[in-house]
């Protein structure tokens, strides 16, 4: 894309998420550090002068609730995680409730799980209430539960959260607040590394310029920023990853655009539904196909099909999501699947004119139809 596309981005920015990581408002010894949270709410209510709406996804619970036990490192067992985030959170909203009103503005708090995300029902509620939320004029700051949060229902890290909260709600810009001031092409601690501007696509070579995190406060680090940017560039949302630590940055990038890392979005936008199958659904169990079914659904838009299926693995039943697979094990899609495990074990391979004569019913011909595939 040229040049000016960065700024058209910028200008056309209507519904901002974002992203604010432990390492830009806490520190280890301090906890959250109440004037950068004060410099963040400036800034948000000059979007909002702006005519831009504003979510936030937070991270901090955790390093707020530290000070509070007398906690020197990352609590380390998930108890002692949810008793800091427990001790932390009110905390945390508190310093946004109080700096926002400055500006005369609310916050409006939402706790969620891994599992608000895989329910659809959930799923859209929440949705609902954002909506309601910024309707009402209030800034939705979100952060995960963790005072409930187990393993399986995690989101694994906030820029996760925040590349699932740019679906949830429709966005069309994605901001991750990082310690650095984007993706370099090494380690930035190297006097020669250089800043990357502006990334076309999340590669694989772009993702070898990540290094892991540094941070005893953070969980993630520039690959989960730059897997986030992906899942946000999918619906069509443009990420921008710019350093959070320095006051003013984010006014700065809607003044100017000419700061931090670009990762624009797709050419072909994946509607909300499908990102909710591909990137928020759990998956229960992988179904491996052959070369002509792989062609069929990534080149042709087509469903897949008993017929062109080798090989199922995991416990799933039918409208469970699975991965869809090529016989080297590569992951294309993702999708709902129609049949059980051992349903599709007794008909792939088989026509599905024949699935009726194997089962003694039929609920569909598809084991999966393509509008509930998403391409991954």
């Amino acid at each position: 894309m040229p040049r000016i596309a960065r700024k058209e981005i910028i200008a056309r920015a209507r519904r901002v998420v974002i992203k604010i990581g432990s390492a830009v408002v806490a520190s280890r010894t301090k906890g959250v550090d109440g004037r950068r949270i004060r410099a963040l709410a400036d800034d948000f209510a000059y979007l909002r002068e702006k005519g831009i709406e504003v979510i936030v996804v937070t991270s901090g619970a955790v390093a707020a609730g530290m000070g509070k036990l007398g906690l020197t490192e990352r609590p380390k067992t998930i108890e002692l995680k949810q008793a800091a985030a427990a001790v932390g959170q009110s905390t945390l909203i508190r310093m946004y409730e109080r700096n926002l009103a400055r500006h005369g503005i609310h916050a409006g708090q939402m706790l969620l799980t891994g599992a608000d995300m895989h329910d659809r029902r959930r799923f859209l509620n929440a949705r609902n209430t954002l909506n309601k939320l910024i309707g009402f004029g209030v800034i939705p700051v979100i952060n995960e539960n963790d005072t409930v949060s187990v393993e399986e229902l995690k989101f694994s890290d906030n820029d996760n959260l925040a590349a699932m909260v740019t679906n949830l709600a429709e966005a069309d810009t994605l901001v991750i607040l990082s310690d650095v001031e984007g993706l370099y092409d090494k380690d930035p601690a190297n006097k020669d590394a250089k800043l990357i501007g502006e990334v076309n696509e999340v590669t694989d070579e772009v993702c070898r310029m990540a290094g892991g995190s540094c941070s005893a406060l953070g969980t993630g680090g520039m690959m989960s920023k730059l897997t986030a940017a992906k899942k946000a560039a999918a619906t069509g949302a443009a990420c921008f990853i710019i350093n959070g630590k320095k006051t003013g940055n984010i006014r700065k990038l809607f003044e100017y655009g000419e700061i931090g890392t670009l990762i624009l979005p797709c050419g072909e936008k994946m509607n909300s539904r499908k990102h909710w199958i591909a990137y928020s659904l759990r998956g229960k169990g992988k179904i491996t196909v052959d070369d002509g079914a792989a062609r069929a659904v990534l080149a042709k838009g087509r469903s897949l099909l008993p017929s062109g299926i080798r090989a199922a693995e995991g416990s799933f039943e039918a409208g469970d999501a699975v991965e869809i697979c090529r016989e080297d094990g590569s992951i294309i899609a993702r999708g709902l699947i129609h049949y059980s495990r051992h349903e599709l074990e007794k008909i792939m391979g088989r026509k599905s004119s024949e699935i009726e004569e194997i089962l003694g019913y039929k609920y569909c011909d598809e084991a999966i139809h393509r509008d509930n595939l998403a391409i991954i």
